[in-house]
């Protein structure tokens, strides 16, 4: 019910997810991050601990793969799960258990992974990795665009109704965090509206966390 990407950008460091699902809130269950650790979509018949148990495996430093392997050894239904998985040196991991619903599939490219499942045909995925290998900018505008590029190529064999995209960098909270948790429409072309509007204004966010006397004027009236 969800297809999903993880990436890495080799120049930042930042790590990032983008998904979108026929589900509500797909954001709210299956995308896990950790700045400098790793960053983990958890998707099918999600459990969510799978996300949070990978991770914490790679902050200890445990290799990718057996990273998730780890995790998905404590849950006694991870046949149902599907899981990718990429850390901080851009190594990936993969797992769909023999009971992934439907069409699916996992890829990895160059700093990526995507997978998903219900889908309209396997190309899906093959899609997403080429857009986001060849497509330039902002990670969380790659991500956005591979999303894009899996729709084009059928997405899943139903309606898609949530997405979301999530980035961490060196700081403890995710600059980017944008999700569209129902949509009857096209959730991907809102959450694409969204980081359009977002990301002229990322820079001063985090600005103003850091160190509020730099920060840029909020353009809103008592504070032209």
């Amino acid at each position: 019910m969800t297809f999903s990407i993880a990436a890495r950008c080799p120049e930042t460091g930042r790590l990032g997810i983008a998904l979108s699902s026929s589900s509500i809130a797909v954001g709210a269950r299956c995308p896990w991050l950790l700045a400098g650790v790793g960053a983990v979509s958890s998707q099918n018949i999600t459990l969510p601990a799978i996300g949070l148990d990978a991770l914490a495996n790679l902050k200890a430093g445990v290799p990718a793969q057996q990273a998730l392997r780890e995790a998905l050894d404590d849950d006694l239904f991870s046949r149902y799960r599907q899981v990718i998985l990429i850390n901080a040196a851009g190594e990936t991991a993969a797992f769909s258990g023999d009971s992934t619903l439907g069409v699916f599939n996992v890829v990895a490219g160059d700093n990526c992974i995507a997978a998903g499942n219900m889908l309209a045909s396997q190309s899906v995925i093959d899609a997403m990795i080429g857009e986001f290998e060849q497509a330039g900018g902002e990670l969380a505008g790659r991500l956005i665009a591979a999303l894009r590029a899996g729709l084009s190529h059928g997405g899943e064999s139903g309606t898609v109704h949530s997405a979301a995209v999530k980035v961490v960098d060196d700081y403890t909270w995710p600059i980017v965090d944008l999700r569209v948790d129902w949509s009857d429409n096209d959730p991907v072309a809102e959450l694409e509206r969204l980081w359009r509007a977002y990301e002229p204004q990322m820079q001063a966010y985090i600005t103003r966390a850091l160190d509020p006397r730099e920060a840029p004027s909020y353009g809103v009236p008592g504070d032209e």
